[in-house]
């Protein structure tokens, strides 16, 4: 089987740990047609999804990586927290300050439950950054942060409420990488599971079109 196929089913198991099993079924039997959302879901359940039920990602989940490193023994554990995190996006509050070198981001919540769970998800995330064990389910930017994640400076520092997080380079290409990577977990925070899903589409879409995808 083909890498592109690998993490197409690798993605649609991710749908289905996010609750979407309708979906991920219409995924693997199409994976070269039509998208989740045409093959089940209209924006009116998303939508509903993405505010009713809401809640990483502060960093990092499948896009085009090995599949090993997607289903490692942490996997199942990081899905439940990151299934948590976007169906309670309402609940969370974030601010990014692009640094010349990075970022620094505060996330937070009210709810000391919600905010647990923050912390775990950014300290399991960074645990993977420095191990190389690649954790992404929409991202376009994740890959090239691991790739270059010996040039990435992390701290983390804790509150009541959440965690902060700094993280910098030296490469322009990385301290860019990192920005854009911050906008998109901003996505997550606004609109929750509709920003997963169109993220999940695009990632599956790339796939698709990658050399040697329908081998």
């Amino acid at each position: 089987m083909s890498t592109g196929k690998t993490v197409i089913k690798t993605l649609a198991a991710a749908i289905a740990a996010l609750g979407l099993a309708a979906v991920a079924t219409a995924v693997v039997a199409h994976p070269g047609g039509a998208t989740a959302v045409e093959t089940g879901m209209g924006p009116e359940m998303m939508h509903g999804m993405g505010r009713a039920a809401h809640g990483p990602m502060g960093g990092t989940m499948p896009g085009p990586a090995g599949p090993s490193a997607q289903h490692d023994a942490a996997f199942a554990a990081d899905m439940q927290l990151v299934r948590e995190l976007v169906h309670a996006n309402a609940r969370i509050a974030r601010r990014v300050t692009n640094l010349p070198e990075g970022i620094r981001t505060v996330t937070e919540s009210d709810d000391p439950r919600i905010a647990q769970a923050i912390k775990a998800h950014v300290a399991s995330m960074a645990q993977r950054l420095g191990e190389g064990r690649e954790f992404n389910l929409f991202s376009a930017t994740i890959p090239l942060l691991f790739e270059n994640r010996e040039k990435i400076k992390t701290a983390v520092e804790t509150t009541d409420k959440g965690v902060i997080v700094s993280q910098t380079s030296a490469e322009a290409k990385v301290v860019a990488a990192l920005q854009a990577h911050a906008a998109e977990v901003d996505e997550l925070v606004r609109e929750g599971m509709v920003a997963m899903m169109r993220g999940m589409r695009s990632r599956m879409a790339a796939m698709r079109h990658a050399p040697g995808a329908g081998r």
